[in-house]
């Protein structure tokens, strides 16, 4: 995890008006207005890294409430939407949202029927997930 976060602080691009990083307070509002709690491997990427811009994915944030990357707001379209209410939104891309499990895990949920051969993508955790797609993005 450490290797994957220095990579990724590596790599943030330098903005005009930075994000910033959220402190446990601002998860425990965040979790008791979603009436979730947040794995605790995504509760570390958001006390970590999720004020890096990086790529072309733009993952949730949980500081700015009028940031159209809001976690409350992005898993209130992900679940109007269709996306199952156990499932956190880690950002949205490609059709769907990557979403992450209370078990840690994410997948990537599509917004319409996988074709006949297609495959559910799924990364073992969020780091995993940063790692396979976001730093590669």
């Amino acid at each position: 995890m450490e290797d994957v976060i220095e990579q990724l602080t590596e790599l943030a691009e330098i903005v005009p008006v930075p994000l910033e990083l959220p402190e446990e307070e601002d998860l425990v509002e965040i979790e008791e207005e979603l009436f979730l709690p947040i794995p605790f491997e995504m509760r570390e990427f958001l006390l970590k890294v999720s004020d890096v811009v990086y790529g072309t994915l733009e993952p949730v944030t949980v500081v700015d409430p009028q940031s159209h990357t809001y976690l409350p707001e992005v898993a209130a379209t992900a679940w109007s939407l269709g996306v199952n209410r156990e499932l956190l939104p880690l950002c949205e891309a490609h059709g769907g949202y990557y979403c992450v499990s209370q078990e840690g895990d994410v997948n990537f949920v599509k917004l319409e029927e996988l074709s006949e051969g297609e495959e559910e993508e799924e990364w073992a955790s969020v780091w995993h997930w940063v790692k396979e797609v976001w730093l590669h993005s």
